[in-house]
């Protein structure tokens, strides 16, 4: 088995992986993730989380679970859309809308199944698709996915959008403007209101990947509230996975919509349900971030505070507007280097190496957390500076 043509094939694949420093190293955590976490034996300052909020261990969270699992049971037993659904489903879904501000919401096994799912379900041959450049992998697996056809708009350029949409006005039957609301590598935001304002302007649909908005952006309920925009995106994706700590993905929109996507995406019709226990703790995680908006006021205080000091150590932290702060080495050898010594010194990072980012701009993502103290912050940006000195990125 090991010596088949197969086998050899890969592993020369992987060889070659391993050679460009390409591979994606897997460490182990040994208990809650937080601010802090045992990672491979060792506590550490961590900094490469999406657990905005800190709620991923937050004893509500784990309460409304574990009452789901004494009334339901563990396992769902089976799709959503034949045996799987329950009382509480239902209930996640109108807690989905209220989050949102949208007539109708949708729960769905991840938030790469909402892309991978949705997208294709909703366009078809003859619309066309405007993507953004730097959009999520499970939007562009979505869009492979579609019979529509594809044009690539410029990172963040509302003016090389319009430029395509006057290009292509009144050739197809649907346009499409698909977007991430914060981008994940690059912790910038996308200039929704102007995308929203040429949407309107020539009738296209917009459709906004928030999974990183939520719990962050407009008091905690993401994009569409930040820019005041809510009830004019036609699309509004997230997940639970992020800062609303828990798991699974979600859909907001008119109720017309949301019936459509529930009767046509595959990845909804056709995925176990997750179970109740996962459905009680998104409920539960809704909730506390509505009513607690001061959650979301600390991790923007420290997102402010750590930024500050990496820009003042001389670190570069390309466009961040957001919790994700970016130290850009652009070298993978060096950035992998970086990480390491941060590392061995306390702090969890990961160096982001190509093919997550384009060859020329590694680097290592931080995402600072709401429960993080002054004194985790500190000592992480003291052994940053140590240690950027004495590789010379700084």
């Amino acid at each position: 088995m090991g010596n088949s043509k197969t086998t050899q094939h890969f592993k020369k694949k992987y060889q070659e992986l391993v050679e460009k420093g390409e591979t994606w190293e897997l460490l182990k955590l040994m208990g809650p993730t937080g601010p802090r976490a045992v990672v491979e034996g060792k506590e550490m300052i961590v900094l490469a989380s999406n657990n905005y909020l800190n709620l991923a261990n937050d004893p509500r969270i784990k309460k409304a679970a574990a009452e789901a699992i004494e009334k339901y049971g563990f396992g769902a037993g089976s799709d959503w859309s034949i045996a799987g659904y329950t009382d509480l489903q239902e209930k996640l879904h109108k807690k989905i809308a209220e989050f949102k501000g949208t007539e109708a919401g949708l729960a769905f096994q991840t938030g790469f199944a909402v892309n991978s799912g949705t997208i294709p379900a909703v366009t078809e041959k003859g619309d066309v698709i405007l993507s953004e450049e730097l959009n999520h992998g499970s939007i562009i697996d979505g869009v492979r996915l579609s019979r529509a056809d594809r044009i690539v708009y410029k990172h963040c350029n509302p003016s090389d959008l319009e430029n395509h949409l006057r290009k292509i006005e009144g050739k197809y039957r649907n346009i499409f403007i698909v977007t991430d609301g914060v981008f994940s590598m690059e912790g910038d935001i996308a200039p929704m209101k102007e995308i929203q304002k040429l949407a309107d302007e020539y009738g296209a649909v917009t459709y906004v990947d928030d999974a990183h908005g939520e719990g962050v952006l407009g008091e905690g309920r993401g994009i569409g509230v930040h820019f005041r925009i809510e009830k004019r995106i036609d699309f509004q994706m997230g997940t639970f996975s992020k800062a609303l700590g828990s798991f699974g993905g979600m859909l907001a929109g008119d109720k017309e919509v949301i019936e459509y996507v529930r009767n046509t995406a595959r990845t909804w019709l056709l995925s176990a349900a997750y179970p109740p226990a996962v459905t009680a703790a998104n409920i539960k995680a809704l909730e506390i971030i509505m009513k607690e908006p001061e959650r979301v006021k600390r991790l923007w205080s420290n997102r402010e505070y750590f930024k500050k000091e990496l820009d003042s150590i001389g670190f570069n932290t390309g466009r961040s507007q957001t919790p994700i702060i970016p130290v850009i080495v652009g070298d993978t050898k060096k950035v992998k280097e970086l990480a390491q010594k941060l590392f061995e010194e306390g702090v969890f990072v990961l160096p982001i190496v190509f093919p997550m980012v384009p060859r020329g701009t590694e680097r290592i993502r931080n995402q600072v957390n709401a429960d993080h103290t002054k004194e985790d912050l500190n000592k992480a940006l003291n052994i940053y500076e140590k240690t950027g000195k004495k590789l010379g990125i700084i």
